[in-house]
């Protein structure tokens, strides 16, 4: 079930959940300007490749996804649900708005 959550709640929940990952559907230009910790990187934007990437992942785990603005991981959350994800979180106001720590290479 895809829930909307802010950034309190997306830092809050990541720390405390030992079965949770964090997915940026950003793609590798978006990425390379800043991302949030411990992230596995999955381009929305590859279509398929999106979609083989993420059937690859357990359905039991919990998805913290984020993109640039909060509309392509909603989007994303959709799809995984639509594919028997249990759990996806979708950050609201996406990494434009994030005020948190941000990893930059």
């Amino acid at each position: 079930m895809r829930q909307d959550i802010d950034q309190d709640e997306w830092i809050e929940l990541v720390a405390n959940d030992k079965n949770g990952i964090v997915l940026d559907v950003r793609t590798p230009d978006e990425i390379s300007e800043g991302y949030i910790a411990n992230m596995k990187p999955i381009d929305f934007f590859e279509g398929q490749l999106f979609l083989e990437e993420i059937s690859k992942l357990d359905k039991t785990k919990n998805y913290y996804i984020y993109c640039r603005s909060g509309n392509r991981s909603g989007q994303a959350c959709d799809i995984m649900e639509q594919l028997g994800f249990e759990n996806t979180y979708n950050l609201e106001g996406g990494f434009m708005n994030w005020t948190g720590d941000i990893i930059e290479d």
